[in-house]
């Protein structure tokens, strides 16, 4: 994974960030194990204390509401977990329309451009083709 910005961000806003994806996990009230694998990828990245990804995987389990997620979080903050939500929201193959109306409420709250939710679904397609055409490499090279 290329490098991120998001271990730039306090820890108060790395947290945010981590509380907003347990939300997005959990908005079709399913959790696919490609959900979960983002999840934690992302999680990584926040480089968490022990403390905070324990509350952070209850918050899984029993996510707060939208509102309190996105209080915490800067607008660098909210860029970054938007572009992430959305990775959540497509982890599992489908945005369906609980996702998207969550999508679209986080936008909203940021201020951003009404067509933020179409260039961020575009970027993770042509993001989940790239890695597919890598498979397709690998698989090549094995014949």
């Amino acid at each position: 994974m290329l490098p991120d910005t998001i271990h730039k961000l306090s820890r108060e806003e790395r947290f945010s960030y981590a509380r907003l994806l347990a939300f997005m996990a959990r908005v079709d009230n399913e959790l696919t194990v490609d959900e979960m694998a983002m999840f934690e990828q992302r999680l990584g990245t926040a480089l968490l204390s022990p403390k905070q990804r324990e509350l952070i995987r209850q918050a899984l389990k029993t996510p707060p509401p939208l509102d309190e997620c996105l209080a915490g979080l800067s607008d660098e903050a909210g860029r970054l977990a938007l572009r992430d939500a959305v990775l959540m929201a497509a982890a599992d193959g489908t945005v369906d329309d609980d996702e998207k109306e969550v999508l679209t409420e986080i936008i909203a709250h940021l201020g951003l451009p009404d067509d933020s939710l179409e260039r961020l679904l575009k970027w993770t397609v042509e993001g989940y083709n790239w890695m597919q055409s890598g498979y397709d490499i690998l698989n090549d090279l094995a014949e």
